[in-house]
């Protein structure tokens, strides 16, 4: 029986392994968390992430209690006792790894998915996660964000100089052409409401260096 557990384990590190292996291989964006924002519409909590290296932003909608976690970081507030991410930090810590980054590594029906890289030791293990508790533990820890290059292709936001309109999803029809099949109706419908999301959002201010975006979400 215990060897049999070993065997599993032994199996499941392997595999995790070649997943890193593989995961490196892909091509990613360097990000930054610009604001945490509020929808209009429904109050939604959205954390707005912006590439380093041009104007475009990622949009993610976050659960309240993982947005204020960000934001009592990013605002450097202290609390009476540690919140959740603390205690991840600590964990993990405590078992000898270190976070060295994350990753929006993907984007389907409207949900992202993330990864958190730990190293251990000389290894490297890729953990699942959700965007919101994976940036409230990179803030945290101070270690770089990043996001696969399709997920920025998919929902890149990048603000119209003459409307101020966001323009949503403007590489997903290269990525269609790439994969060699057309853009497909669900995909469209689903871009179409994403884009409505995003204009529900005040994003006037965006990437102003001289405001306080990260305050956003406590108007």
């Amino acid at each position: 029986m215990f060897d049999r557990s070993v065997k599993s384990l032994d199996t499941l590190w392997t595999l995790s392994l070649q997943a890193v292996s593989s995961w490196s291989e892909l091509a990613v964006r360097d990000m930054e968390i610009d604001s945490i924002r509020v929808s209009l519409l429904n109050y939604q909590r959205v954390v707005i992430l912006k590439e380093k290296e041009s104007d475009r932003y990622l949009p993610i909608w976050i659960g309240p209690a993982e947005a204020d976690a960000i934001a009592v970081k990013l605002q450097d507030l202290d609390v009476p006792r540690p919140l959740t991410h603390d205690l991840l930090q600590k964990i993990i810590v405590g078992l000898g790894a270190t976070v060295d980054h994350i990753i929006i590594s993907g984007l389907d029906n409207d949900t992202y998915f993330a990864k958190i890289m730990l190293t251990f030791g000389d290894e490297t293990v890729e953990i699942d996660s959700r965007p919101s508790d994976a940036l409230a533990l990179a803030v945290r820890t101070e270690v770089s964000i990043f996001a696969e290059d399709e997920v920025m292709e998919k929902a890149g936001v990048q603000l119209d100089k003459d409307t101020g309109k966001a323009v949503v999803g403007e590489g997903l029809k290269d990525l269609a052409e790439r994969a060699g099949k057309p853009v497909g109706e669900g995909e469209l419908r689903s871009m179409s409401a994403f884009t409505d999301f995003i204009d529900s959002l005040d994003l006037t201010d965006i990437g102003d260096e001289h405001g306080e975006p990260h305050k956003k979400d406590e108007d």
